[in-house]
């Protein structure tokens, strides 16, 4: 894990690259708050944590269900403790095209009421400061948490100087989609809108694409906390983030060229519909990664029953498992291996044994169809 430092650095130089990448959202990660023994915001009869899982596996369901093509990959599934910078890696490993934290909000007073979505930024307001104080001192229950980000301190006004020095590359994507989801609480869900805000957020900090913290209600309002524990409000809740991601998607991919367009302008420029040597055709297929070295090792040394295979990438050795074409049967080998105990196992992919994003190979698979 970088230095937080060393993140800013990174995405402060790359900042231009990484806001060219292709606008195709097929992969979302869907991060419900807190967890284990970070209960989070508390009301009188419920607890941040219980509700940020419902609405988040609620949000990844429907999305599962209505919306062809897109990944879910869920940070947490069940009320277990998953430190900020293993939420930010799970969503940069998998290359995800968007990330989503699910959150409930409180205040020491029981008036405040409605729905806030935050993107990476300046704070404008202490309230806003306030917000992501209480959300980045989850890491004060990580150990050695000082020497994983820095020394940075969530309760130091001081320690939100460096975060507001990084402009987001993704912020103009986040915020439409922060907007889309404060559209859909208004509107559809019935909750006040307490607009789209910015602070300094250690986990949208990490994460390289854009992503939205959503405090979804307030637990310290009587009336909203029952809403909020509800079967009906968890599904409205639900709902709305699910239709903002729709049309989220659809506005980021409206504007890209279809398949025959894209194959119209590859013949226009003599590449015959495509853009590889020797008019070759892609051979595209997913793999799962259950590990790395910085040395050579042994494959057998692995306990599975699967074909484990080692390939170096970026200096590093890596070793995966699986050889298929369909991204549904990379995803049940990737459960079957975090299920034997490899909990980072997470799917690759690769085109002519060169290892490349998701993305693009979905990109390529409906370009140039199935192999």
């Amino acid at each position: 894990m970088k230095a937080i430092f060393g993140i800013l650095c990174f995405l402060l130089i790359n900042a231009e690259v990484i806001s060219q990448e292709s606008s195709y959202v097929n992969t979302v990660v869907i991060d419900a708050g807190h967890g284990g023994k970070d209960p989070g915001a508390s009301g009188r009869h419920s607890q941040e944590k219980e509700i940020a899982l419902k609405i988040a596996l609620k949000t990844g369901n429907y999305i599962e269900k209505n919306i062809d093509g897109v990944e879910v990959i869920y940070t947490r599934k069940t009320d277990k403790f998953i430190e900020l910078h293993k939420r930010a890696d799970i969503a940069n490993k998998n290359n995800a095209d968007l990330f989503i934290s699910i959150h409930c909000n409180a205040n020491r007073s029981s008036r405040p009421r409605g729905a806030e979505t935050y993107v990476m930024g300046l704070h404008k307001s202490e309230e806003n400061l306030e917000v992501a104080k209480k959300e980045n001192a989850a890491i004060l229950l990580e150990e050695d948490y000082r020497e994983e980000y820095d020394g940075f301190d969530p309760n130091s006004d001081e320690g939100y100087i460096s975060l507001s020095l990084m402009q987001n590359a993704h912020l103009e994507q986040s915020i439409k989609m922060a907007e889309k989801v404060q559209d859909q609480f208004r509107e559809r869900v019935g909750l006040k809108d307490r607009s789209v805000r910015q602070a300094g957020f250690l986990l949208l900090y990490q994460t390289t694409m854009p992503g939205v913290l959503i405090e979804t209600g307030f637990l310290s309002n009587p009336r909203e906390e029952k809403f909020l524990t509800s079967k009906k409000g968890q599904a409205y809740i639900a709902s709305g983030i699910y239709r903002a991601f729709k049309e989220y998607k659809k506005s980021m991919e409206k504007d890209l060229p279809s398949k025959q367009d894209q194959v119209l302008v590859d013949k226009n420029n003599g590449n015959n519909g495509n853009n590889r040597d020797h008019n070759s055709t892609p051979e595209v297929y997913f793999s799962v990664q259950i590990d790395t070295s910085p040395e050579s090792v042994n494959v057998k040394n692995f306990e599975t029953s699967r074909r484990v295979s080692e390939y170096e990438h970026n200096g590093v050795y890596k070793y995966i498992t699986g050889n298929t074409t369909s991204l549904q049967e990379a995803r049940r080998i990737k459960r079957e291996m975090r299920a034997k105990g490899y909990d980072g196992a997470f799917i690759v992919a690769f085109n002519n044994h060169k290892r490349i994003s998701v993305t693009k190979a979905l990109d390529l698979i409906e370009k140039y169809g199935s192999p």
